[in-house]
């Protein structure tokens, strides 16, 4: 049986950090990712990545399939953004009718 191989965006991890990015189809018969490194399918990978709190006044790290990217750190099960924190955003004002001049 012929095995089937689809083209997909792979995380290239060297030393923990996923130092590159590609599109492969995991056929190691044309290519193989460099020595010593690791390759994941980018869409089932997990990422922990900044995303704003329900309330709107807090970044906090939250894990997402597929948004590992480079420079992330991988800790043997999940890629983390190496950004750091987000500030807040701030608050918007709040107006309740129009004064005239």
């Amino acid at each position: 049986m012929l095995q089937e191989f689809i083209n997909q965006n792979y995380l290239i991890i060297e030393s923990n950090v996923v130092t590159n990015l590609c599109i492969w189809n995991g056929d190691t018969t044309v290519w193989t990712p460099p020595a010593g490194s690791i390759a994941l399918i980018q869409e089932t990978t997990p990422a922990m990545v900044w995303e704003i709190n329900a309330d709107k006044n807090e970044y906090v790290l939250t894990e997402r399939l597929g948004a590992g990217a480079i420079g992330f750190i991988w800790d043997g099960i999940t890629c983390v953004t190496n950004e750091p924190q987000p500030e807040p955003p701030k608050p918007q004002l709040v107006t309740t009718g129009v004064q005239t001049a």
